[in-house]
């Protein structure tokens, strides 16, 4: 489908959903970081950079205060209380999720102020909504002319996609890090389900 109808397919008819995908390039995910960072978006390139390396929820990266991150270093744990689960979960901060911190710090209005919130809205005292998040990876992915469907679950799916197929990460430990309740939910999840059943029909001929 040519990339022009993009804009159309990432937003559905009043009263419908869509399910988001991962963004499966790592050109695309690249082009992203080059967009916004040439921008001077240093706020988008920070989240979209800990979106797509953390696997948070945007509701729980919008959590973040800068008490919580101004002291990381990448190794260190970064820990959330999940909104939607109300459980504690920590992950390993990286080098690429350290330095969309450290360039957003730089910048950040209140970054003296460890309660302000690590995402901050046009209004200088509030946190970054969802449904603004969801809007943002959609500009983004138009931005650079990438066709499909994508949203604010499309940066922990990225995650996880990139986490199997180029990491090779088993799907039970997938599934844990999801909170997922079944291997199935997971490979839905991440849109490989299909594509690993036909890989495995292809990769051997008896």
């Amino acid at each position: 489908m040519p990339r022009g109808d993009t804009q159309a397919r990432n937003h559905p008819r009043k009263g419908t959903s869509i399910k988001v995908e991962p963004i499966r390039d790592l050109r695309d995910i690249l082009e992203i970081k080059e967009c916004l960072m040439h921008d001077g978006r240093a706020r988008d390139y920070c989240l979209f950079t800990l979106g797509i390396n953390t696997a948070f929820r945007a509701s729980d990266l919008l959590s973040l205060t800068i008490g919580q991150v101004e002291h990381l270093e990448t190794g260190d744990l970064l820990e959330i209380k999940e909104k939607k689960t109300g459980r504690h979960r920590a992950v390993t901060l990286n080098r690429s999720g350290h330095l969309g911190l450290v360039i957003w710090l730089r910048e950040h209005p209140a970054r003296h102020d460890p309660d302000a919130p690590l995402f901050l809205s046009q209004r200088r005292h509030a946190a970054l909504s969802v449904s603004s998040v969801n809007h943002l990876v959609k500009q983004w992915c138009r931005d650079i002319k990438l066709p499909g469907k994508f949203g604010s679950h499309t940066l922990r799916k990225t995650w996880g996609y990139h986490q199997r197929k180029i990491n090779d990460a088993p799907v039970p430990l997938l599934m844990r890090a999801f909170g997922h309740r079944s291997e199935a939910q997971t490979l839905a999840y991440l849109h490989i389900q299909n594509r690993e059943l036909r890989d495995l029909f292809l990769a051997l001929e008896l």
